[in-house]
């Protein structure tokens, strides 16, 4: 293959300082889907869950992803690999462990990417429609999956570009109905009731946690990029505390100027007296902004899912490429291109799982919004998490048996398994109410959560085979690069 030569040429490699801190951060950025945040998922999580609460919500979780991060960032210093959470489990849990770790990884992304698809093709539908252009979802969710197959195709620096622009044209039309609502002293002034424990215990807390954690799903594929970044020792720790705190108080003041811009006693029943929640920032931009800005959005809705789906493929085409690349996956699928060094292989076979998926749901009727996304991107939150859990844990353990890497114990093994437990009983609590959280009932309620416990058995057994028949290998795995 003419894409393929010897690791010790240093062909067959991700493409090497292609990525700063900006780039990196904004490549997760994008993933957390900042307008589609905001615009959809915000006011469902104030509907469903707990209201007004909801920017404490985002306080509370923010700072749990920080105290992830401390132990995160710390492994990532010694750890370089593209496979980020099968690679911290694979070293930590052992290579078993990482082979299931691999593969929840892999459903996890491709649970994002094609299920923010569904709604892709759904907003992009109903835009066109409104301009005297109709079209099937699915047509334009194809169309998406074309472009996106050319960017993860091409080389990474690319699509970093193009994320960084419409991640910023996201940001300023939010932060224009912000500013609005703040001059403006929102609907009755502006209080700070939501940060108050009535406000956060009022209605589903548990619920309103869930969807503020969901809003943040991407932030952790900064290490993703480890291969690929300048001065990695640097620039990941960096792009993920920059992440964290972009995203965490984005949506903390977003939403707290969302509460005030209805008022905190009207919001609930505002919500729940509207044909379709996920039109409430609009309605707030016309209150306060006027009627030119809401076509405006609905334009960058449709971008922010693209760049969305854009950034989960890159993510799950480079755990792909690592799984082929240390023989857990066939070895044709851990290389590069010999020109973009981009993980080509491993992105072709994700547009064609993107392909299949979404025909199988046009083809049997299922809505893309209601059907696809929900299922999809709700087993593709409880995969993360899982994962996220399984990390917190490895480090721990890791660093137990290296206790001179780093020196303090606080860092390496207590806040990490004081956010491993928290991981775990949100997992737990997703897993067991994960048919009212995604809509689905009966067969399903049971089968999509527990397509996460498939994945982790298809990789257990991939492993075990690696074992048998390269235990080099096998030892290796998630070793990835030299830190």
């Amino acid at each position: 293959m003419d894409s393929q030569s010897s690791p010790a040429t240093g062909a067959n490699q991700l493409r090497k300082n292609a990525l700063g801190v900006g780039a990196v951060t904004f490549l997760v950025v994008s993933a957390a889907a900042p307008l589609t945040a905001v615009a959809g998922g915000v006011p469902l999580s104030m509907m469903l869950g707990n209201g007004a609460g909801i920017p404490a919500g985002f306080l509370l979780v923010t700072t749990v992803l920080l105290l992830f991060a401390v132990g995160y960032v710390a492994m990532a210093r010694h750890i370089r690999n593209a496979g980020a959470f099968y690679a911290y489990t694979a070293q930590g849990l052992g290579g078993m462990m990482g082979g299931a770790a691999a593969l929840i990884a892999i459903l996890a992304y491709n649970c994002m990417q094609i299920g923010i698809f569904g709604l892709f093709g759904a907003a992009t539908s109903g835009f066109f429609a409104s301009l005297g252009l109709e079209l099937p979802w699915w047509v334009w969710t194809y169309i998406g999956i074309a472009l996106v197959a050319v960017l993860g195709y091409r080389r990474v620096d690319l699509s970093a570009k193009i994320l960084t622009v419409l991640v910023l044209l996201e940001y300023a039309v939010v932060m224009v109905i912000n500013v609005a609502i703040l001059g403006k002293g929102g609907d009755s002034g502006l209080g700070f009731s939501s940060f108050t424990p009535t406000a956060f215990f009022s209605g589903s807390p548990s619920i309103g946690i869930l969807f503020c954690f969901a809003a943040f799903i991407g932030f952790e594929a900064t290490t993703i990029y480890s291969e690929e970044a300048r001065e990695p020792n640097k620039t990941v720790p960096r792009a993920t505390y920059i992440s964290v705190l972009i995203i965490g108080l984005f949506y903390m003041f977003t939403s707290w100027l969302m509460v005030n811009g209805a008022g905190a006693d009207k919001l609930v029943p505002e919500l729940q007296g509207l044909a379709d929640p996920t039109t409430f920032l609009f309605g707030l931009a016309e209150r306060y902004v006027g009627s030119w800005l809401p076509p405006i959005m609905n334009l960058l809705f449709v971008t922010s899912l693209f760049a969305s789906v854009l950034a989960f493929h890159n993510g799950v085409a480079r755990y792909m490429y690592v799984a082929g690349r240390e023989k857990l996956l066939p070895e044709s699928i851990g290389v590069t291109h010999r020109v973009y060094q981009s993980p080509h292989v491993a992105s072709v076979i994700q547009t064609i799982i993107a392909v299949l998926v979404i025909g199988l749901f046009a083809f049997t009727g299922q809505d893309p919004v209601l059907a696809l996304f929900s299922w999809l991107t709700n087993v593709g939150t409880l995969a993360i998490m899982v994962l996220m859990a399984l990390t917190a844990f490895a480090i721990v353990v890791f660093f137990g048996r290296n206790p001179g890497l780093e020196p303090s114990a606080l860092v390496t093994r207590i806040i990490p398994a004081i956010t491993g437990l928290i991981l775990l009983a949100l997992v737990i609590f997703i897993a067991s109410n994960f048919g009212d959280l995604a809509g689905a009932g009966g067969f399903l309620a049971v089968f999509l959560p527990g397509l996460v416990l498939i994945a982790g058995v298809i990789g257990l057994v991939l492993a075990a085979s690696l074992k048998s028949r390269n235990s080099v290998s096998f030892a290796r795995l998630g070793a990835g690069v030299e830190a």
